[in-house]
């Protein structure tokens, strides 16, 4: 009787191992072990629903996973990695874990639940040769994955990997620094870009300088080497007397980049210096006595400088997401600049209607800017969501227009890919939702609103242990966040059944927002059987906001769980709201 022939095909394998794994159990034992299990359940399993993987086999400090699609493997093991650096960053008085990741594409053998076979053995290697941090691909996974992923491999050159006979093509991401504090070694490049002083004399130029401050932020924070804060954060230090080492410290990075600039008609005089917070040097400084027209040449100049001096590692792409302009008109620029100036101080009805008409003759000056028609999308997502000006159907009509717009002019810009996450949404479109949210944040890892939005997205579509990573990461890339980022990812938290951290998020949201978050508390303390304290909650929500119905708030609520949102509304009713 012939030998039964082995069961084969053909997978993508992940390997992944934690670097330094006997070094930190020795240092303690039960702490490692407990943040193991915490990594399997919190960050990885959500990962694998999302990217259709399964565990072969977990061995304490590793794990092998078999996905059908490379495209899948290479993502998970991306956004693995991404949400290591969010855990790592959230616990920075313990040692990091760090992982080094291999994938592999080939032939296996079907053994049981496990898998053996060189399409195996190969990923295993390429782990062991990957950097902390970081992800080592075959060539075959990468054949595969060209122009179908977002992250940008760079080569590392032929291995020659223990027991496989011919030596092996990789490919490299990420690695080398790891994405928590930058101010201990070997962490990932972080920066903040404080406000830059008007030295005009006029008021109304304030706008200017900080228009440029938010392209220098929204260029580096399209690349996957640096850490860059928000500006909402840095902008409480405006006006303000402050030792750049504190400002670092609290702020969590290593750099952090002044400047200046003197405006007189169509001159200007903009002056730079980075400063090394660790040893306070002066690692870099320039002055720039140039024509307006200049602008966009000088915001290029100074991202480009910025990251050398850094010495972060650009991947394969990256060099050309160091040029960032909302519009190459300098006309159009202004009126960017001047509505930009509105839309930072608060997400209201005043604040964004006043960015809006600035918004608008930009755009009118360069309809052809991706960025300009997402960020228009973006106010009439607003107005649709919250009834600010026109009726739901009108305002979801031109935001959805423009952010196919935006798409159409630059598939790769992230606001247009946030913009059509969020329109989405409100359409009940939850699928594709979804993808725009993944996108943006891909294309944007350094942005704390791309993460944020993409929290919002991600846990409207019951993907809940995912929308906490991206909402983490938010409060990491904006430390002084905007107080509904408090809300956004205190919804995750509560959804997800993290309630003591959800009521902390929501509680702090009202000290910020007095009203806001209490709804979600009355909701959190009756479901929890904390009676007392949610009607009490309730009284005081009225209070505060007179016109809160059930009704008016659920027209603000977009979630697939619709059973959930049903039993959320019943916990209002019954803690004595208005229905309506």
């Amino acid at each position: 009787m012939a030998e039964e022939r082995a069961q084969r095909r053909l997978a993508a394998i992940l390997a992944a191992d934690v670097a330094g794994y006997a070094r930190l159990v020795g240092a303690d034992e039960v702490g490692t072990l407990t943040a193991l299990q915490d990594i399997w359940s919190e960050r990885l399993k959500p990962l694998l629903v999302t990217y259709h993987g399964r565990v072969v086999k977990l061995m304490g400090d590793g794990v092998l996973l078999e996905f059908a699609s490379a495209v899948d493997a290479v993502e998970c093991a991306v956004a693995f990695q991404e949400a290591m650096a969010v855990y790592n960053n959230a616990r920075r008085d313990n040692a990091p874990i760090e992982f080094r990741i291999g994938v592999n594409l080939g032939d296996i053998v079907i053994y049981g639940d496990d898998i053996l076979g060189d399409g195996v053995n190969v990923a295993a290697r390429l782990e062991s040769h990957a950097p902390k941090n970081g992800i080592l691909i075959s060539d075959a996974v990468h054949v595969q994955i060209a122009g179908k992923v977002a992250a940008a491999f760079t080569q590392a050159g032929e291995l020659l990997l223990k027991n496989i006979a011919t030596p092996v093509r990789a490919w490299r991401w990420g690695g080398g620094e790891a994405y928590s504090s930058a101010v201990d070694p070997g962490k990932l490049p972080s920066i903040a870009i404080l406000p830059f002083a008007n030295l005009s004399g006029d008021p109304e130029q304030e706008f200017f300088a900080d228009g440029l401050v938010e392209d220098i932020i929204t260029t580096l924070s399209k690349l996957s080497g640096v850490l860059v804060i928000a500006r909402n954060s840095s902008d409480v230090y405006k006006d303000r007397a402050i030792d750049i080492r504190k400002v670092a410290a609290e702020l969590g990075v290593r750099y952090v980049l002044e400047g200046s600039i003197r405006k007189n008609g169509p001159r200007m005089r903009i002056s730079v210096q980075l400063i090394d917070a660790v040893t306070g040097a002066h690692v870099w400084g320039e002055r720039y006595d140039r024509t307006i027209a200049d602008i966009f040449a000088i915001q290029d100049e100074i991202t480009l400088i910025l990251a050398t001096e850094m010495q972060v590692n650009l991947m394969e792409g990256e060099q050309a997401r160091l040029r960032y302009t909302t519009t190459s008109n300098v006309e159009a620029w202004n009126f960017w600049a001047r509505g930009l100036s509105h839309f930072r101080q608060a997400v209201t009805k005043d604040k964004v209607g006043a960015a809006r008409p600035h918004w608008e003759k930009a755009l009118a000056l360069d309809p052809a800017s991706a960025a300009l028609n997402a960020m228009l999308g973006f106010v009439h997502y607003f107005d649709a969501r919250f009834g600010w000006w026109d009726d739901r159907e009108t305002a979801l009509g031109r935001a959805t227009a423009y952010a196919d717009r935006a798409l159409e002019l630059d598939p790769n810009n992230a606001d247009a890919h946030t913009t059509s996450g969020v329109v989405l949404m409100l359409k009940r479109r939850f699928d594709e939702a979804l993808a725009h949210a993944r996108k943006a944040v891909q294309l944007a890892p350094g942005s704390a609103d791309a993460a944020i939005f993409a929290c919002l997205v991600l846990a409207s579509s019951a993907l809940l242990e995912e929308a906490v990573v991206q909402g983490e990461r938010a409060m990491i890339l904006s430390p002084h966040h905007p107080p509904y980022y408090l809300g956004i990812l205190g919804n995750a938290y509560r959804l997800s059944g993290r309630i003591e951290e959800g009521i902390a998020a929501f509680r702090a949201y009202h000290a910020r927002s007095p009203g806001f978050g209490l709804a979600d508390l009355v909701i959190t303390y009756q479901q929890s059987g904390r009676l007392a304290q949610a009607t009490r909650l309730a009284e005081e929500l009225l209070a505060i906001r007179r016109s809160f119905t059930i009704a008016a708030w659920l027209n603000t609520q977009f979630r697939r769980d619709t059973e959930q949102l049903e039993a959320d509304a019943a916990a209002l009713r019954a803690a004595g709201l208005p229905a309506g």
